[in-house]
């Protein structure tokens, strides 16, 4: 049977988290072929004068932004829904989705600030293994990257050399 080699992939739900969630709805959504609708929009044709060949094309768009529309409201919840339910096309849903869930400029500089901020005094606690302090440090460094920052590999290395427990002196001193 052809359909037992066809696989349905789940639709990303959202969790709270913006920037993940928008992440993964982009790559469903363009492996569906509906991202072009969600970035470029849908704008209904206002001419009576149409032929049945022109509209077939307007009426195909339509019914792809309702379809990316569609996944968009599966992929929230309730709450978020009725605060997007009032806009006409998938692009005004994901615009508002972005602006209401993103925050502004200023607020993505405070929170990569802040971020930057707990990277700089990040330590590794004592008895900690090597594993988890590395975890700690790549989890707050991917949060600054999604926020726009562009740390380097190589500083991310010397501050997990330099911000080792007295321990592991004998080890960096052999990696330096």
């Amino acid at each position: 049977m052809a359909s037992d080699n066809y696989v349905q992939s789940a639709i990303p739900c959202f969790d709270g988290h913006y920037d993940h969630w928008s992440m993964l709805m982009e790559n469903f959504l363009r492996s569906k072929e509906y991202w072009d609708v969600v970035t470029s929009g849908f704008l209904e044709p206002d001419g009576a004068t149409l032929t049945a060949a022109q509209r077939t094309t307007p009426e195909a768009a339509k019914l792809k932004d309702l379809k990316a529309k569609n996944y968009l409201f599966q992929a929230i919840d309730r709450s978020i829904m009725e605060t997007i339910l009032c806009k006409d096309t998938s692009k005004q849903s994901w615009d508002s989705m972005k602006k209401k869930c993103q925050g502004s400029a200023r607020a993505k500089r405070q929170q990569l600030q802040a971020l930057r901020t707990e990277f700089e005094t990040l330590r590794m606690n004592s008895g900690e293994s090597v594993t988890d302090y590395f975890s700690r440090m790549m989890a707050i460094v991917s949060k600054m990257r999604i926020h726009g920052d562009k740390t380097e590999d190589t500083a991310i290395v010397e501050k997990i050399l330099q911000s080792s427990t007295p321990k592991f002196n004998y080890i960096v001193c052999a990696i330096e």
